[in-house]
C-alpha cells in the first residue's frame, strides 16, 4: 500500500502540484492539515487536494483561524494579516470543506493530527520532553503529525527519546510506536526549501520521505502581488 503523507501545504499551490506528480499513483492521501493561509492559492489548493483518492484530510490551526475558530491574538502580527487575506479570498464552498475537517482521525493502526495527540490544534512536538509525554495520548502503532513543518520520526522506550531526521529518497524501517512528521510542502523550516512528503505503507510499516524542487520565485511574486506580508515570501527561499 501506498499512502501519501502530507502536511502544511499552506495555499502553495506550485509545491503541492510538484508533490503529487513526484509520488505518482497512490493508493490513498493523509494531508495532516493547515491546508490553506499563508499562500495565494487557499482556493485551488482545497480545489486539488478534494481531487485525491481515498482522502483524509484532517483540521489544522492555520484552517481552524480562518474559520473564525481560533484567537488571532496567539498568532504574529504577518499571520495574523494572512489570516484575514485568506478569509477574503476563499470562496464558500472552500470554506465549507474546511468546516467538515476533524481534528483527530484514527485509521486502523494509526492516529492522525496536526499538532500533537495531546493537543491536536496547537502542540508543537519540538521539546523532546513534550514528544515523550504524548506517547501516553495514542494507543496505535502509529501517529502521523504535522505543524512544526519539520521532518523527523520520534520513537520512545518509556526512558528516553530517539529520533531520525530522514535523507531525501529513504525509506525507514519504523519501530513501534512511532510519532512520524512528514514535513511541509508549502513552507518548510529546515533550511531545505523544497518541498517535502512522505510514503507510508501501514502494513509494512515503513516511511519513505522525499523531497521535490518547485518553482518558488513564482509563488513568492504572486504573494507580493496579492500582497500578502514578503515575510512569508522571503522564507520561502530559506526554509524557515
Amino acid at each position: 500500500m501506498r499512502i501519501l503523507v502530507i502536511s502544511d501545504v499552506h495555499a502553495n499551490l506550485p509545491a503541492l502540484e510538484a508533490v503529487l506528480e513526484d509520488a505518482g499513483t497512490v493508493d490513498a492521501v493523509w494531508c495532516l492539515g493547515d491546508l490553506v493561509d499563508y499562500g495565494p492559492d487557499p482556493n485551488e489548493c482545497v480545489d486539488l487536494i478534494r481531487q485525491q483518492p481515498n482522502l483524509v484530510c484532517l483540521l489544522g490551526n492555520h484552517d481552524a483561524a480562518v474559520l473564525g475558530r481560533l484567537d488571532l491574538s496567539f498568532f504574529n502580527r504577518e499571520a495574523s494579516l494572512s489570516v484575514h487575506w485568506t478569509q477574503q479570498a476563499l470562496r464558500e464552498d472552500a470554506r465549507q470543506f474546511l468546516e467538515g475537517l476533524p481534528e483527530r482521525v484514527v485509521l486502523g493502526t494509526n492516529t492522525l493530527v496536526h499538532g500533537s495527540p495531546r493537543n491536536p490544534l496547537w502542540e508543537y512536538l519540538l521539546d523532546l520532553s513534550v514528544v515523550a509525554s504524548n506517547f501516553a495520548y495514542f494507543d496505535t502503532a502509529y501517529c502521523l503529525v504535522g505543524h512544526t513543518h519539520i521532518p523527523v520520526i520520534f520513537y520512545y522506550n518509556g526512558e528516553q527519546i530517539e529520533w531520525i531526521i530522514p535523507k531525501d529518497g529513504e525509506t525507514v524501517d519504523l519501530k513501534i510506536p512511532a510519532i512520524a512528521n512528514p514535513g511541509s510542502i508549502g513552507q518548510p523550516r529546515d533550511r531545505d526549501s523544497r518541498a517535502a512528503y512522505a510514503i507510508f505503507d501501514p502494513d509494512a510499516g515503513t516511511w519513505e520521505f522525499h523531497r521535490v524542487v518547485y518553482p518558488i520565485e513564482a509563488v513568492q511574486e504572486r504573494i507580493l502581488k496579492a500582497g500578502l506580508p514578503a515575510y512569508h515570501a522571503r522564507r520561502l527561499s530559506e526554509g524557515v
